[in-house]
């Protein structure tokens, strides 16, 4: 498969899951800038009651999102695909500095650029709290 980068629309279902697979390697490193050049510098985004426009506002609340969203462990499934457009669901878990365990639940909505690049990402989510012993996702620290 071709480096994520390349892989430019029109989406077949092969290039569809290879962008979600990018998409969650590069959110589990928990690192903004990296997970940032996977979008446009104007990429929009609404993040539940978050509108970010640009890829300095996306570093921004990443770095914010990663402090307070501790030991963060992503799951990211393909739901839908179509020309330049991608829909996942995912799951991720992640701790407060309390100690609390949640998994998170919810869904995006993707719209790439003629480059590959992400333009737009429309996500919704809840959060539920769990106990340690109910967690699905775990992997070393990047």
């Amino acid at each position: 498969m071709a480096n994520a980068s390349t892989i430019r629309p029109p989406f077949s279902e092969e290039t569809a899951r290879a962008k979600v697979k990018a998409a969650e390697e590069a959110w589990n490193s928990r690192n903004p800038e990296r997970v940032a050049l996977a979008y446009t510098t104007d990429s929009e985004w609404r993040n539940r009651t978050e509108f970010l426009k640009g890829r300095e506002q996306i570093k921004d609340f990443l770095t914010r999102k990663w402090e307070q969203e501790l030991e963060y462990r992503l799951m990211k499934e393909l739901w839908t695909y179509t020309g330049n457009r991608i829909s996942v669901r995912f799951e991720y878990e992640w701790h407060d500095h309390g100690g609390q365990w949640y998994r998170t639940h919810g869904n995006e909505h993707w719209e790439f650029d003629d480059t590959g690049l992400m333009k737009r990402r429309d996500m919704s989510a809840n959060d539920i709290p769990i106990q340690a012993s109910d967690r699905r996702y775990f992997a070393p620290a990047p």
